[in-house]
């Protein structure tokens, strides 16, 4: 009875701390069988699609309109793939759509499943810094980032694409989210609307994230990463429409 909970019912406000975005080229026959009929990927030179693996310092998410004391705080940790839609406008939204999330509070796990589709579980996370070394791990969900931020950061050397630029444009997030409701024939789009945006490139160290193993892709490339601070983030209340093939 209390599924129309899971739509983004209302708009919601935060501030990110720090958002670190690393993504993964992988060869696009194989993510298109994790989308819905309704969505495309978004994919560089028609070859590779992507994953991203956004982990999230947030502060104050709250309802849009409350006071940040009310908020709360926590870590996310998401898995989200570059996508296209096409509305019923015939306007084409850049988005992303989301295959895993997870976070570090049993109570925004509890309250992230009542208004979102994201299937929220809780896990361990850790976040460490020494001078320009930052580390990002979980014991439980088996992940590990250690990067450093410097002004003369390269790109991977498995990434695609020829320079920051091109990089740029898979940093993510991008202003849209999507989830799918197969039986209804409804796409649920949450738009994200932010301030301060300033993607910083850094140098991966060392990274290894369980979730994207068992994934079993063949060819999975790092293709960039990016740092992002201080932010001011809200999502927009969600919008619903009947897909139309």
């Amino acid at each position: 009875m209390l599924d129309f909970l899971k739509n983004h019912p209302f708009p919601v406000a935060a501030h990110f701390t720090q958002s670190t975005v690393l993504t993964f080229a992988v060869p696009k026959a194989q993510l298109q069988s994790f989308l819905p009929e309704s969505i495309s990927l978004d994919t560089f030179n028609d070859e590779f699609g992507f994953i991203a693996v956004a982990m999230v310092d947030t502060k104050n998410l709250r309802p849009k309109g409350f006071p940040e004391f009310m908020g709360n705080n926590f870590f996310l940790i998401g898995y989200r793939i570059f996508v296209k839609y096409v509305d019923n406008r015939g306007k084409r939204l850049r988005g992303l759509y989301i295959i895993k999330s997870e976070t570090n509070k049993k109570k925004m796990e509890f309250f992230g499943n009542i208004f979102t589709h994201y299937n929220y579980t809780t896990t361990d996370i850790s976040f460490a810094e020494k001078g320009n070394l930052a580390e990002i791990s979980s014991e439980k969900s088996g992940f590990k980032l250690i990067f450093e931020e410097k002004e003369d950061a390269v790109l991977p050397e498995t990434s695609p694409f020829e320079n920051w630029k091109q990089a740029r444009r898979f940093a993510g997030p991008l202003p849209f989210t999507f989830t799918y409701e197969e039986t209804k024939k409804q796409m649920l789009i949450i738009q994200g609307v932010r301030q301060n945006w300033t993607p910083k490139a850094i140098t991966v160290i060392d990274q290894h994230f369980d979730f994207i193993e068992k994934l079993n892709l063949k060819g999975v490339k790092l293709a960039n990463a990016f740092v992002i601070k201080n932010v001011p983030y809200h999502w927009e209340k969600g919008k619903k429409e009947l897909w139309k093939p």
